[in-house]
């Protein structure tokens, strides 16, 4: 029957609930529940207790090294403040907060009619009449469209050979200001968000063509899955995973890095059902990327290789017109923030582009790889969130642009005397505006660390256990996270702390969570005395 210190708890919930919750802490010795789940407990704690380096340079020999580069963690860590005020008040500028980009295109893959109906999914464009003329798309057309026979045309976009995206048709899309249109969760979930990141990472995967260059034989394309369970594709030890080359690895890792930074502004950036204000959700964090520390890495390996293409356009992006207006105003601010993030640029950007693309079938390599990433950017058209897929356009646009310039263009294409139209402006803010979003992201990882370090054992224990229950899947009612699944310590304490939590917040969950747990117990008894399924009623879903 029930164990009977379960229904001591259970009624001690009824007189104070907060004393029993912690009770229940420690008499079920939560530590020792989680370390069987996969949700990994002392990573999350490596995760969040660890101090930021604040004083570092790169070094040769490197003592946490970041793989393809010339750096380190600690030194990314040590200039990301002065790296994120910089970016964060450039953005603000008039130059890069304004983005051209077509939002309704149709969705090239599949039939997409899954919308967000949530009011955040949409966003808010600018007319074209407030936009400075030298911005708009009829005055940009003239000088930084290339010829015809430079670039592949599909309707609505096109690219041309160096280009590892699609480029939005100029005649096509609306001005949208960026400052306006946050990152943040904007409730678009489920099937058709998940089948975007699956096709991202499943249908992209490199196939024939690598196959045959690394074994020499035929074989059925490498197996890909989402992150979290993709130790294999980007094992670093190249001796046990021998068909998984470097430039596959650096693909998934990039992907993988977008992925897990965009989680991370998700979670900064989340609405507060009780009080409606947005703030961080340290739960969302844990849950979607803390208790996967690979996916932090992916952080940085993105960061290092956008400030290594803003590195080598250092010259380009310092002569580069920044002005809407003949009167130049606001363009001497503008150039100083630029050239001190060059100047970081220059010091931590050690991205080793040379171990890339090496030897007789390099040229196969890379074209595959671009022909990979200008998918992703497709894809985007497949978002059904116009905000989400603003702002995945403008991040594979960023991340796209980083990889031409790094992979695609010798120091003669970067001259700005020599080829003053090299970018289009689309591109150069992109850039700019992604290589601030991982930065925010980093800035938010130490958040998220200030919040770990003042919550106390009590809240440290609900969120391991809130990271356990949701790595394993198991199903949620639109009240309790316990209904439906069986009566276990582990999740009756997820239900119980839920509820306090909302009792604390006073909120109608906790009635209605009392009334799923009430149901829930009342199940189990029941279930306790039933002899057999044969003597019951068959229930209506049976007949």
């Amino acid at each position: 029957m029930l164990p009977q210190h379960l229904y001591a708890v259970f009624l001690g919930f009824l007189v104070d609930p907060l004393a029993s919750a912690r009770a229940y802490v420690r008499a079920t010795q939560l530590p020792s529940f989680l370390s069987n789940t996969v949700a990994r407990t002392e990573q999350v704690q490596n995760v969040l207790q660890h101090q930021p380096a604040k004083d570092s340079t790169c070094k040769q020999y490197l003592t946490g090294p970041i793989e393809t580069t010339l750096c380190d963690y600690e030194t990314v860590e040590s200039v990301n403040d002065e790296l994120y005020d910089q970016l964060h008040s450039l953005v603000e500028t008039p130059f890069f907060r304004y983005f051209r980009a077509d939002l309704y295109r149709d969705c090239p893959f599949w039939q997409e009619n899954a919308f967000c109906m949530n009011r955040e999914c949409g966003i808010t464009t600018v007319d074209e009449s407030e936009i400075p003329a030298k911005w708009r798309a009829a005055e940009l057309s003239k000088v930084e469209m290339p010829p015809e026979d430079e670039r592949t045309r599909l309707p609505g976009c096109y690219y041309r050979d160096s280009d590892y995206c699609f480029l939005d048709d100029m005649t096509e899309g609306d001005y949208i200001d960026l400052a306006l249109n946050p990152e943040r969760f904007t409730g678009y979930v489920g099937p058709s968000a998940h089948r975007v990141w699956s096709s991202i990472y499943s249908e992209n995967c490199f196939g024939l063509s690598e196959m045959n260059l690394l074994s020499g034989k035929s074989s059925d394309p490498a197996p890909v899955s989402m992150p979290g369970s993709m130790t294999e594709v980007l094992s670093e030890d190249e001796a046990e995973s021998p068909k998984d080359c470097l430039e596959q690895r650096v693909y998934y890792k990039i992907i993988s890095g977008l992925h897990a930074s965009i989680s991370t502004h998700v979670c900064r950036e989340t609405m507060n059902q009780t009080t409606g204000e947005w703030g961080p959700d340290l739960q969302c964090f844990i849950n979607r990327v803390a208790s996967y520390p690979e996916r932090l890495q992916y952080i940085y390996f993105d960061t290092v290789l956008l400030l290594r293409a803003v590195a080598r356009l250092g010259p380009y992006l310092s002569a580069y017109d920044y002005c809407g207006t003949d009167a130049h105003e606001g363009e001497a601010e503008t150039l100083e923030r630029l050239k001190k993030v060059i100047g970081i640029a220059q010091a931590v950007g050690k991205f080793d582009e040379t171990v890339l693309f090496r030897g007789e079938n390099a040229n196969i390599l890379r074209e595959e790889f671009k022909e990979h990433f200008r998918n992703v950017s497709r894809i985007m058209d497949c978002v059904g969130c116009d905000k989400c897929r603003l702002w995945g356009k403008v991040q594979t646009t960023g991340l796209a642009t980083a990889l031409k310039v790094i992979f695609e263009l010798d120091e003669k294409a970067l001259d700005p005397q020599a080829n003053q139209n090299l970018l289009q402006r689309s591109e150069v803010v992109a850039l700019v505006n992604t290589l601030h979003r991982f930065s925010e992201s980093l800035a938010a990882v130490d958040d998220f660390r200030k919040m770990w370090a003042e919550a106390d054992a009590l809240e440290e224990a609900r969120l391991l256990e809130g990271a356990a229950f949701a790595a394993t899947g198991a199903p949620k009612s639109r009240h309790s996270p316990t209904a439906g699944t069986d009566f276990v310590p582990g999740n009756l304490l997820h239900g119980v702390l839920e509820w306090v939590r909302a009792c604390r917040d006073e909120t109608m969950g906790c009635f209605l969570g009392l009334l799923d747990g009430l149901q829930t117990v009342f199940s189990t008894v029941g279930s306790i005395f039933r002899m057999s399924g044969k003597d019951q009623v068959p229930s209506r879903s049976e007949l």
